[in-house]
């Protein structure tokens, strides 16, 4: 029944500044990581995902790439990794690394190169473009974090284009050498033993060959990012795009049963593009519909058929709640519905990701001007786009900085940290981490949830009812939307609460009807005995 390990199992993300330090600098690193696998054993993921821990200046905190081979000493050593590795291996835990291919960090040996002058060999590594005729720049494409995404180069009296920062120039996907050379970064790590990676900004990598303008966004809305005053059609997503992910692919299918995903924040029917023909592409673009959709229950059911209608025949589905780049899904939705969503999550059709926090119920942290560290915030204040309140460290305890760090984190603590953390929402039946912990444990037993098909039922008076279905095992989730209470019908079928939401041990039986708490999410199992009995085995 379980297909692939990444098909069965659990991502959980970890941005490594913010996890564990153990060497007192404030900053996390490779080494408190392996000082919290047993807490990620107890959690029940499958997997890690990473975010860079490659040699950077970290003017992006790690995105901006100096050496895609080394690891950065704030975060460690190659041997700190190798060990790490070994470690979540013996534990039987993935580990998935960030691949960041579309650009580099300006002070990476290729681009210093590239702008040394205009017949360098590695020239071409990079996209460099003349002026146009009036001196500005060659098109009117926007960096994502403010301004012209073209940079002024007077050593070589051109522009250079950076989609994100200015420290981070784009490479030239079209020049084959490039390929080639972050093929073999991809190889480095797959030969170290990795099991993938989750590829950064994948659909920027190819952009239109002649540079053409982006056309105005007549959408566009003053408290929007500047980037959002233009259409990216000619910047990304360019047909060329399906080629080069799969060369990705080849790469990782020489080696077993590796996993590669896609960032691609794009629309539904461009998004299950990326899985390729004859799923020759990402195996799993990640689906960020969740961080945007309006929080109710029939636009959540109106995503989830859109996109298990649009995925091509094999593609297997994946949904995200939380990253580091968008705000807590707990600051989104609220508290109480943070436990809801976390039942939608782990029982929906498809591999979930989970990001450190969330687990905790961990809202938006309030970070004072003068702790602001994010560049994009910086270069575009006022607007609220700051991902720090997203990145503040993990909660582990009550002693200094919440177990984080004994030395000044780089960011500071939430502000409710003494009472939000692992070793008090551990000891608390009924709390948030501990839900996770049962919806977790659950589906690594119910055949159902991990690998079983999914049919809607109903979306109505802000209850969303789907079903999960694996030979004699099925289940009913039954999630309400609201903080109101409300009384459903279900099919009769379902008679028995294996998990609420809100308590530990809830009420088990139930008639046809069943009346849900504000804010409650209940997951039920069918009555015929070898239905129940199944479930009920899943669930203890």
């Amino acid at each position: 029944m379980d297909g692939h390990w990444w098909q069965s199992g659990v991502l959980y993300q970890i941005y490594p500044r913010s996890f564990q330090d153990s060497n007192g600098d404030g900053v996390g690193d490779l080494n408190g990581i392996r000082q919290r696998l047993d807490y990620l054993t107890q959690l029940g993921i499958n997997a890690a995902w990473l975010s860079p821990i490659f040699l950077s200046p970290m003017r992006d905190f790690g995105y901006d790439i100096a050496d895609h081979c080394a690891i950065d000493p704030v975060f460690g050593t190659l041997a700190d990794f190798d060990l790490l590795l070994k470690d979540m291996h013996s534990r039987g835990i993935k580990l998935i690394l960030d691949f960041v291919p579309n650009h580099t960090s300006n002070e990476h040996p290729w681009f210093r190169e590239s702008r040394s002058s205009r017949v360098n060999p590695k020239r071409d590594w990079y996209i460099w473009r003349d002026a146009a005729s009036d001196g500005a720049p060659p098109n009117n494409w926007l960096g994502a974090f403010g301004g012209s995404a073209w940079e002024w180069d007077e050593t070589t009296g051109q522009f250079y284009y950076h989609a994100f920062l200015k420290e981070q120039p784009d490479l030239n996907w079209r020049n084959p050498e490039v390929r080639a050379a972050m093929h073999d970064v991809l190889r480095f790590w797959l030969e170290r033993g990795v099991d993938g990676f989750r590829v950064d900004a994948l659909w920027h990598l190819m952009k239109d060959e002649h540079f053409r303008d982006n056309p105005p966004n007549p959408a566009f809305r003053p408290e929007q990012a500047g980037l959002e005053r233009l259409l990216q059609l000619r910047s990304a997503d360019q047909p060329e795009i399906y080629d080069v992910v799969a060369e990705l692919r080849r790469v990782l299918d020489a080696y077993p049963d590796r996993l590669l995903i896609g960032e691609i924040y794009l629309p539904i029917e461009r998004l299950v593009t990326y899985y390729g023909k004859d799923l020759s592409g990402a195996h799993l673009p990640f689906n960020f519909q969740l961080l945007n959709t309006a929080w109710g229950a029939q636009q959540i059911a109106n995503i989830v058929a859109e996109y298990e209608s649009a995925l091509p025949p094999g593609g297997w589905p994946n949904w995200v709640l939380g990253n580091h780049d968008r705000p807590r899904i707990a600051t989104r939705v609220g508290g109480a519905q943070a436990r809801v969503a976390a039942m939608l999550l782990l029982t929906l059709r498809g591999t979930p990701t989970l990001y450190y926090g969330d687990e905790l119920g961990f809202e938006q942290a309030v970070v004072p001007p003068e702790a602001v560290q994010d560049p994009w915030e910086k270069q575009e204040p006022g607007l609220g786009l700051g991902r720090d309140p997203c990145r503040t460290p993990m909660s582990w305890d009550r002693s200094l900085n919440a177990g984080f760090s004994p030395g000044r984190p780089w960011l500071p603590p939430a502000s409710d940290c003494l009472r939000r953390n692992v070793e008090t929402l551990a000891s608390d039946p009924n709390s948030i981490l501990n839900l996770y912990r049962r919806l977790l444990a659950f589906r690594a037993r119910s055949n159902a949830l991990r690998m079983g098909d999914y049919t809607a039922v109903s979306a109505e008076n802000g209850v969303f009812i789907f079903e999960r279905r694996a030979k004699s095992e099925r289940l009913a989730i039954a999630l309400n939307l609201t903080h109101e209470p409300r009384r459903v019908n279900l099919p009769k079928a379902f008679e028995r609460i294996l998990i609420s939401t809100l308590v530990a041990k809830p009420v088990a039986s139930v008639t046809g009807e069943v009346n849900l708490r504000p804010d409650e999410g209940i997951i039920l199992a069918a009555g015929r005995e070898s239905d129940r009995r199944d479930a009920e085995t899943a669930s203890q």
